[in-house]
C-alpha cells in the first residue's frame, strides 16, 4: 500500500500514520512537482511516497 506525505504533514507523522494502520515502510520514493512561471518551469516541491508492507 502507498502512503503519500501530505503538504501539511511531516515525514514522522506519515510514518506514525502508517504504523497506526498496521504497515511498515519498505520503500521511499521522491519525485519533483513542477509548475510553470514567467521564467520557465520550476520545481514547486518534492512529493514523498512510502510503500508499506503489512505487519504480521
Amino acid at each position: 500500500m502507498k502512503f503519500e506525505v501530505a503538504e501539511s504533514e511531516t515525514i514522522a507523522e506519515c510514518l506514525a500514520r502508517m504504523k497506526k494502520e498496521g504497515f511498515t515502510p519498505v520503500k521511499r520514493m521522491e519525485k519533483p512537482i513542477f509548475h510553470e512561471t514567467d521564467k520557465g518551469i520550476e520545481v514547486l516541491r518534492q512529493q514523498i511516497i512510502f510503500v508499506g508492507k503489512k505487519i504480521d
